[in-house]
């Protein structure tokens, strides 16, 4: 455990990484067929509905952010925590049991949605931030791979798991063993040794506190350069449902078995990408810019596949990129940020990575409906290339990227290939 998971090493991270393996897995469950029973269920194969409960179940990120990011800040963490988490394991029963007794309608599922943003949307900022008080700041980068490993293996078992259960059993009953599943992280976290955290200092309570995050972050020319990379990617490329399940029914004629597989193939080369980012000490900003373009170019093969197995080949590489493009910011912005405006920082990153699918999905339901599937991953690929764009202006501007000739050869330089975002600016 010397290497790629060391963190596991640390009781607290380890009981707390179970814990969650459990939970993640029925989580990517119920998303799968939550966007089943809309598309094929509740709606005659519309992507735009499947759009409006993404945007509805994303939406609170954004519109909750000063809020989750305080609460992320000023709150005890593990209790934060654990709250979310129960409140999101009753909404997942409420809405199974609704399925199962056959009452379920398209807006009952789009309050649930809202509902779970709601409690994500406090969660996720606080469950980020609080794998800092498990471990140390030296295994902090590692711990937060693992648990975007943890995470992306469970999309690769939990899609898989719900298509067969759709098919056998219905959707209902995945709604209720992912409420189940949220009983291993309740208990993981009853189980921590509160004495081996590594609590950080509380921001202070004061006034316009609220809008420090957002003042820390336009004085820092790296992080708005990862924002705005992360705002293209995140708001017209990680629109995943629509793209897999359009293709899948549309165009390529499968039921949920199919659709469920499809997922979790995604999901092996997200498993890939959080384990190679697992293995790096510390994440630099040209590997960004690689993710980004490694992203559209495999949204590009995906939209011209002939069938389903070459479409599934795409979406190996588009989770190998997408998960580095994801946890590399992620980690660039944890560890390049002060442990007091930690939290805010983290929820502004996570409102843009989620919160910008009110503003894309619907755009991308709507471009798979009236031109096709393959025009919406088009629409994908195209935000790839103008995240790489964005990373060219920033290093061409901070890190004088620029293009030279080398004994009669033209390449790119830089004055520091292994840039880690450090630039500050004066306030």
């Amino acid at each position: 455990m010397n290497g790629t998971f060391r963190s596991l090493r640390i009781f607290n991270y380890r009981v707390w990484a179970s814990g969650a393996i459990v939970s993640n897995i029925g989580t990517w469950m119920q998303r799968t067929a939550q966007d089943w029973i809309v598309l094929t269920q509740l709606t005659r194969h519309n992507a735009t509905a499947v759009g409006v409960v993404m945007a509805l179940q994303f939406g609170p990120q954004l519109l909750l952010l000063p809020l989750t990011g305080f609460a992320a800040d000023h709150m005890d963490r593990r209790k934060l925590v654990f709250i979310t988490q129960a409140t999101m394991g009753l909404l997942a029963l409420g809405l199974g049991l609704l399925t199962v007794f056959g009452l379920v309608r398209l807006w009952q599922v789009d309050v649930f949605a809202f509902a779970l943003g709601c409690a994500s949307a406090f969660d996720a900022p606080a469950r980020q931030t609080f794998v800092s008080e498990l471990v140390t700041e030296d295994d902090l980068g590692n711990a937060v791979a693992l648990n975007s490993t943890s995470f992306n293996a469970a999309r690769m078992i939990g899609p898989a798991i719900a298509g067969v259960l759709i098919a056998a059993i219905g959707s209902g009953w995945v709604f209720l063993i992912n409420a189940a599943t949220f009983g291993a992280v309740l208990y993981s976290l009853s189980l921590l040794r509160l004495d081996e955290l590594h609590p950080h200092q509380r921001a202070t309570r004061t006034r316009g506190s609220l809008v420090e995050g957002f003042r820390y972050v336009w004085r820092r020319p790296d992080l708005k350069a990862i924002l705005l990379m992360l705002f293209l990617v995140g708001t017209f490329g990680l629109n995943f449902p629509i793209f897999i399940s359009t293709m899948s029914v549309s165009v390529f004629h499968g039921g949920a078995d199919q659709y469920g597989l499809l997922t979790s193939t995604m999901a092996i080369g997200s498993v890939a990408g959080a384990l190679l980012a697992a293995m790096r000490a510390r994440p630099h900003f040209v590997l960004l810019m690689g993710a980004a373009g490694l992203f559209g170019f495999g949204l590009i093969m995906a939209a011209v596949m002939p069938n389903a197995i070459g479409f599934g080949v795409a979406l190996i590489v588009i989770g190998v990129a997408a998960q580095t493009f994801t946890t590399s910011t992620n980690s660039l912005m944890q560890l390049t940020t002060e442990p007091m405006m930690r939290g805010r920082v983290v929820a502004i990153f996570l409102a843009i990575a989620m919160g910008g699918t009110p503003l894309g999905a619907p755009i991308v339901g709507w471009v798979a409906d009236t031109f096709g599937p393959r025009w919406a991953l088009s629409v994908g690929a195209a935000a790839g290339i103008g995240a790489v764009m964005v990373a060219v202006h920033y290093l061409a501007k901070y890190h004088r990227l620029r293009m030279v000739r080398d004994h009669g050869r033209l390449r790119l330089s830089m004055d520091d290939p292994e840039a880690v975002v450090a630039v500050r600016s004066r306030p």
